[in-house]
């Protein structure tokens, strides 16, 4: 990743130079100087990030590299803000005045950036003698050549030692959290069905894929059934001449005119040897630790499907290499380990020759240090027994509790399979995707976060491609891969959404690691009470106070995110402060936080290059008119709860690179003229029927509320790129017609919370959308059955409908709901009977009933897939979707 940070840095210094075109000689040579030294730095760089593992005097020169270039990095986007600030005026007398003055005030600005570039540029020349003055003349001996092959093969051989050494259920006491899912599988394998088949097993690195597979592979149910047997270790770096060679020895053997012929064929001369050997043979052929569709693609070929039964076991990180390998066969996401499971684990793991409970293991005070922190490894195998093995060799009390202190640390230190495993995921990502992953490591352990801001704080920290128009789609779809690839886990969703996922704390800790090498952030320790000069973001856990005691005012600190949930109170000078120390700030999150004086302070106005702003759960009930100084923000947060409104001045009208605005206001707000927005929740209808929604041509997600029947939805017509919309009626309230949402053509999620009065009202609704909940009062709700209308709808993948139906039976034609993979009827009181046509809901994968008490039966062919509980807990989050 380094090499991309200077990258990154030189590209901007690039743009620099081209932009401004009068700039001084000096200061022109210096960033011309700047740029080519970084650029020729980078040529070393890639090696010597490998390197710095071993050999401390890289690692310093790495460091202070990447300090350079975040540096100029900050130096050059603070210069350009300020830049587009002061070119914004007008035409008239006045205005001409200003812009002389900005003239004076840019040549001031070419002064600082000009003395900032020379300190930049005396540190590289110090950075060079180092290299010299060291020795450190090692670094990438073969630049330009690329990897040798002799490199690749000590990583591939590497890779595949470490795998052999960490799959930790050779034996069958280890064998824990399995046996459900092993039968599974098995039982897959052993169908009798006569086409190739390929099984996926897919999830993060340290869970088990490779064990699950060899288990499978030994098991005696299967060495009757394939005589020919073979497996195959893929990884990151492959030669699929090699991967052809390893499984034709497995099935010829390896004798010396053997391996001779092998070693001279080429790869298409392999493809067709292996082809022809396994033409006749029913085989089973474990292909493990697949990090690219390619790798399987190009084995595919030489494994012919002889009609004869042969089976593929395939385990790889990623989703979609999983998903994609077979149209017709079977993937399985490998899932933590839970709580009984895990501890089983630890103590087979301690005590494996032990046939005692494990209460009989430990004494209680060892037991209580055991079980925390075997939760801390959150159900990873590999974790645990890593733990286990670190726990047999150190007796008693206070050993344990050192071990607790520093868990992490001592995990890593006693094995070295486990950092290199969880590495192997990083390595994979681009170098956009690296930012995003490594920026989750700032949030705490355990820390549940909320996906949709996540993604606004990587908009706000640059992280996202600057393609204007597509940033929230590409920052979705990053989210998305990083769940694919195993490195972030969803913790919540609704329906097709994702509300809030996590991280595992041994992934945390990687990305911390990783993180503090490049630079990206630093999180305040309150033990040695500083930070660290060169980063330049800051996440903030503990001791809050004395965090905003310390003298940061020469530090260009770019984002605070003020995290510690003992901190409640801002006194409203030190955020002002705040707003005069850190002027360079791009993102400020607040959340949880109150300001002394329930008022946010003018010298928000300050902080002008602010790109997210975060005051959700705050006190803060009026914001002041200086915030129409943001001309640079992208999100406001200001949700105070669920029914508390903030006031909102009309400056904030200005605002107009506003893309997400996330807050419940009452004062009529010239929205129409945020022409960026791509979010607005929560507006008031009133508020909305003065509004041109014709203007907001890029709003895809919309939160009404408090509507009535008298209002219009005429408007919300005009939302040609809505895809998401809320729509809530005051209570006991109906919608007044529906039928302007059908000229919505892109709305795919549709929330009606209040009474529909026709059902002909549905029909209005636009066909494209996939997820839909209509939700009632039990007075409100609909006298007629609605799912004949609703089982037309051809895209409807998600249904609920929660006391919007006070009918006795629901009817669901034939062929009805093609597409619907999810349906919950929730607090239906009367409904006593449904009917469903054999070939209506033929894909549906998940059902859930609540509090429906009249109806006594279901379907025959849903009762294998229905949640029949009177428990509405699952209902809370169901909620978090409209707030």
């Amino acid at each position: 990743m380094v090499d991309a940070v200077v990258s990154y840095a030189v590209q901007k210094l690039g743009d620099f130079l081209i932009e401004e075109v009068s700039l001084r000689r000096s200061l022109r040579e210096n960033g011309l100087w700047l740029r080519n030294e970084l650029s020729f730095m980078q040529a070393f760089l890639k090696d010597a990030e490998t390197k710095q593992a071993e050999d401390h005097l890289v690692q310093q020169w790495v460091f202070e590299i990447t300090s350079v270039a975040n540096e100029a990095v900050a130096v050059l986007e603070a210069y350009s803000l300020d830049a587009a600030k002061d070119g914004d005026h007008s035409a008239g007398f006045v205005d001409r005045l200003k812009a002389c003055a900005c003239i004076c005030q840019k040549e001031a600005k070419f002064h600082y950036i000009g003395k900032d570039i020379r300190s930049l540029k005396e540190r590289v020349m110090d950075i060079s003698r180092k290299r010299d003055t060291y020795g450190i003349t090692h670094i990438n001996n073969n630049a330009g050549e690329g990897p040798s092959n002799r490199e690749n093969d000590q990583s591939s051989t590497l890779i595949r030692t470490l795998r052999r050494a960490v799959s930790y259920a050779d034996e069958d006491q280890f064998f824990v959290g399995f046996q459900e899912v092993f039968q599974r599988l098995l039982d897959e394998l052993l169908k009798e069905e006569s086409r190739q088949n390929v099984l996926s097993i897919y999830g993060m690195g340290g869970l088990g894929k490779t064990t699950l597979a060899r288990n499978l592979y030994n098991s005696p149910s299967l060495l009757n059934k394939f005589q020919t047997r073979a497996w195959i270790c893929v990884s990151q770096q492959y030669s699929t001449s090699d991967l052809l060679r390893s499984i034709i020895k497995s099935i010829q053997g390896c004798h010396e005119k053997m391996l001779k012929l092998l070693k001279e064929m080429t790869e298409t001369d392999l493809e067709t040897h292996l082809r022809n050997l396994l033409k006749e043979r029913k085989y089973l052929m474990v292909v493990d630790d697949v990090w690219h569709r390619e790798a399987w693609e190009s084995l595919k070929r030489a494994l012919p499907d002889n009609n004869n039964g042969s089976r593929v076991i395939l385990t790889t990180r990623k989703e979609d290499v999983a998903e994609r390998v077979d149209g017709k066969g079977f993937s399985h996401k490998l899932r933590f380990l839970n709580k009984e499971e895990s501890w089983d684990l630890l103590c087979k793991k301690l005590h494996p020759e032990n046939k005692m409970s494990s209460a009989d293991l430990f004494s209680p005070s060892m037991k209580r240090l055991a079980k925390e922190m075997v939760e801390k490894c959150r159900g990873l195998p590999l974790a645990i027994v890593v733990l286990g093995g670190l726990l047999s060799y150190r007796k008693g009390v206070d050993e344990w509790q050192k071990v607790k202190s520093h868990l992490w640390q001592h995990m890593k230190n006693d094995s070295v399979e486990i950092s290199h495993i969880l590495s192997l995921s990083y390595n994979d990502l681009s170098f956009e995707l690296k930012q995003c992953f490594l920026y989750i490591g700032s949030f705490q352990e355990d820390h549940v976060i909320d996906a949709e801001k996540l993604m606004h704080l990587w908009l706000a920290e640059g992280f996202i491609p600057r393609i204007r128009e597509h940033m929230e789609d590409i920052a979705e779809n990053f989210l998305h891969e990083l769940i694919s690839r195993s490195l972030i886990q969803v913790a919540e969703t609704f329906f097709d959404k994702i509300l809030t996922c996590r991280i595992h704390n041994l992934l945390r800790d990687l990305a911390v690691q990783k993180a503090l090498e490049v630079n990206l952030f630093d999180i305040y320790d309150p033990r040695v009470n500083l930070v660290t000069p060169f980063r330049h973001r800051h996440a903030i856990h503990t001791q809050t106070q004395r965090y905003l005691s310390l003298d940061l005012s020469k530090l260009k600190v770019r984002s605070i995110l003020l995290l510690d949930k003992k901190f409640k109170h801002l006194d409203d000078k030190k955020f002002i402060k705040l707003c005069t120390t850190f002027l360079h700030l791009y993102v400020l999150d607040l959340q949880n936080i109150y300001i002394v004086g329930d008022k946010l302070p003018d010298a928000i106005g300050n902080l002008v290059h602010l790109k997210f702003l975060g005051l959700s759960n705050t006190n803060l009930f009026k914001l002041p008119s200086s915030i129409g100084k943001l001309k640079n923000l992208q999100t406001l947060e200001a949700l105070i709860d669920d029914h508390c409104s903030c006031q909102l001045p009309p400056q904030i009208a200005k605002l107009t690179n506003l893309r997400h605005l996330i807050t419940r206001y009452e004062v009529p707000l010239q929205v129409d003229r945020l022409a960026n927005l791509r979010t607005l929740k929560y507006i008031r209808c009133d508020q909305w029927k003065h509004s041109d929604a014709s203007r907001l041509v890029n709003l895809q997600e919309l939160g009404m509320e408090h509507i009535m029947k008298s209002y219009s939805l005429k408007s919300i017509g005009s939302l040609k790129s809505l895809i998401t919309l809320l729509l809530v009626c005051s209570y006991g309230e109906t919608f007044p017609p529906l039928e302007p949402l059908s000229s919505c053509e892109n709305l795919q999620r549709l929330w009606l919370s209040g009474g529909i009065e026709k059902l002909a009202n549905l029909n209005n609704l636009p066909k494209s959308i996939t997820v839909l909940v209509l939700q009632s009062t039990h007075s409100t709700g609909l006298e007629e059955d609605p799912m004949p209308i609703l089982g037309k709808f051809p895209n409807l993948r998600h249904l609920e409908l929660s006391r919007a139906y006070k009918g006795k039976k629901i009817t669901c034609n034939s062929n009805s709901f093609g597409q619907l993979e999810t349906l919950r009827l929730v607090n239906l009181g009367n409904l006593e009977s449904w009917h469903l046509h054999t070939t209506a809901m033929s894909v549906l994968k998940s059902l859930s009933i609540f509090r429906c008490s009249k109806l006594k039966k279901i379907p025959e062919r849903m009762e294998h897939i229905a949640v029949l509980d009177g428990n509405q807990s699952k209902l809370a989050y169901y909620y978090r979707f409209p707030h």
